[in-house]
């Protein structure tokens, strides 16, 4: 730690990670977490909710969320221990959180069944598009078997309706993210709608976010 750490490490990200050496941060969750936490609001029922966030990344996310939503549990994972490490940095700043951020667990959304109990809603962000296909169809069977009975799961990120780019900007990082990985891309909406209801979810409005993202939302049947 530098002298020049934040008295507040959420407050100022960049600056938090420029303190503390080797400290992972995600730009891109600085930039979309309060668009995504008042969608949440929204969405998530006013009573004490247990998210379980896949692929949490650096688990700003989540510490963002627990304390901004102060009726969320907030359970974050990661699919690698190194992974899971980079979470726990972020946790011992805020050992005030720790109790509605617990312990991260290890979970690949292409491999499920995964394991842990029952919880009341699902998150990932930015995910579909950075992995294969297959990753997207364990989420929706992974998810499937977590969720609670009328659960919800909620997708976060860039993705094609009417087999159209929702924006010039999606369609440059469309090409983009396919000259690094053939199998990666932004996914078309009707086609998650799909294998989502596949796998026993009813669709739900999704929610128009900035930057032409949305924020899919299914709920378990």
């Amino acid at each position: 730690m530098t002298d020049s750490a934040p008295a507040d490490p959420l407050a100022d990200p960049a600056a938090t990670a420029s303190a503390y050496p080797g400290l992972r941060h995600a730009p891109a969750t600085a930039r979309n977490r309060e668009p995504i936490r008042h969608a949440l609001a929204d969405v998530l029922p006013d009573r004490p909710q247990t998210v379980l966030e896949i692929a949490s990344g650096s688990g700003e996310h989540g510490l963002w969320m627990a304390r901004a939503l102060p009726h969320v549990t907030w359970m974050t994972s990661e699919a690698t221990e190194d992974g899971l490490a980079a979470i726990e940095a972020w946790r011992a700043l805020l050992p005030e959180l720790a109790a509605r951020v617990p312990p991260p667990v290890l979970i690949d959304a292409a491999r499920p069944p995964w394991p842990g109990p029952e919880v009341d809603a699902i998150f990932v962000a930015n995910m579909t598009h950075i992995s294969p296909w297959d990753t997207t169809l364990g989420l929706l069977e992974g998810a499937r078997a977590r969720l609670k009975t009328g659960g919800q799961l909620l997708i976060y990120g860039p993705f094609n309706e009417d087999g159209a780019f929702t924006g010039p900007g999606n369609a440059a990082f469309d090409a983009d993210l396919r000259l690094r990985n053939a199998q990666w891309g932004l996914r078309d909406r009707e086609a998650v709608d799909a294998a989502a209801a596949a796998q026993g979810f009813a669709g739900e409005p999704c929610r128009v976010m900035p930057s032409d993202n949305r924020l899919l939302v299914y709920r378990r049947l």
